[in-house]
């Protein structure tokens, strides 16, 4: 399949905000950190037409600062975001129609004042993809295919529950009629039964429209539901990326080995032991990055070569690209 989406060598790096406190701080002689804040370096990856690519790490390891440099919402410091091949337009001119987003918080996603009909009509109108006298129809028909009552078009976001306003985040996004959809978190403040009903609608309408996407989330389960590939991030890099079966069967790297069993597994037989293994210590902070591999300060496996040479990502024999010395 060929790349429908893609990030060349990309980087995002965050000046930090000088506020009235630093301020202050800084009169009294107190020293105010005012280093850049390096959330993703040096990332590239694709994502195929037709395919679902999990993003999945820790909070707080930039899988949502690169999801909104691929959808276009923040600018790249460093590197190329590529859409069809081509750089993306930004400014008065971003490609809004190509590619959409649906965010965590479905309820701060969605403007309290506009009735869910006119949020969901606004864009293909604005657009020109709609004209406004085919706009309830088109608003109706969005509506079913979500799973809502065409009724609710009138009705506004407070009247809906969690699940329900996602439902009506995914029909707003789709009815742009977009290329590429990206995911962040999606589910994640959702009920668990909720997660499984949103996600159940993601498959279908993935299935009955050939969406591609990019699903970024730090539940491991959610994203091998739903996922053809896999990339997983840690410190602003990725360390491993491959087909999702392969990589949850067989992952080779440390941090990926050790996500896997940081997810408690239910045994049957009572006198087995669960094998729960979490990572130990804490994520280190993109202020001041670790040494060579950015993993090795919690890794089992580190050795002075890790902790003096950062490893690539390259290639292994079974088509994974693993960024480990030892891998």
């Amino acid at each position: 399949m060929s790349a429908i989406l893609s990030a060349e060598h990309v980087t995002r790096r965050f000046s930090p905000r000088i506020t009235l406190g630093d301020r202050i701080a800084a009169a009294l002689g107190a020293k105010v950190d005012r280093r850049p804040v390096q959330a993703v370096t040096d990332v590239s990856l694709e994502v195929r037409q037709g395919e679902t690519l999990g993003l999945v790490g820790e909070s707080g390891c930039g899988k949502s600062t690169l999801g909104r440099m691929l959808a276009g919402i923040l600018a790249p410091s460093e590197g190329e975001v590529l859409l069809s091949g081509t750089a993306p337009m930004r400014g008065k001119h971003k490609t809004t129609t190509r590619i959409q987003t649906v965010f965590q918080d479905p309820f701060a996603s969605l403007n309290p004042r506009m009735r869910i009909g006119e949020t969901i009509a606004e864009g293909p109108i604005t657009h020109g993809l709609v004209t406004r006298a085919r706009a309830p129809e088109m608003v109706a028909e969005w509506l079913r295919r979500v799973g809502l009552d065409p009724a609710f078009a009138t009705r506004f976001p407070h009247q809906f529950s969690g699940g329900q306003r996602q439902r009506v985040a995914i029909a707003r996004a789709l009815a742009m009629q977009p290329e590429v959809l990206v995911c962040d978190e999606p589910v994640a403040s959702l009920d668990v039964s909720i997660q499984a009903q949103i996600l159940n609608l993601f498959l279908e309408l993935r299935q009955d429209l050939g969406l591609t996407c990019l699903f970024i989330s730090h539940d491991l389960s959610v994203v091998r539901h739903v996922s053809d590939r896999v990339a997983v991030m840690y410190l602003g890099r990725i360390v491993e990326m491959g087909e999702a079966a392969r990589v949850y069967a067989a992952p080779r790297h440390p941090y990926t080995q050790g996500l896997l069993h940081s997810v408690p597994k239910l045994v049957l037989d009572s006198n087995a032991a669960l094998e729960f293994r979490p990572i130990t210590g804490e994520l280190p902070s993109p202020l001041s990055p670790p040494p060579g591999c950015a993993f090795h300060p919690r890794c089992p496996k580190a050795t002075e070569l890790c902790r003096g040479e950062r490893p690539p990502l390259s290639p292994r024999e079974d088509g994974t690209l693993v960024a480990c010395h030892h891998a």
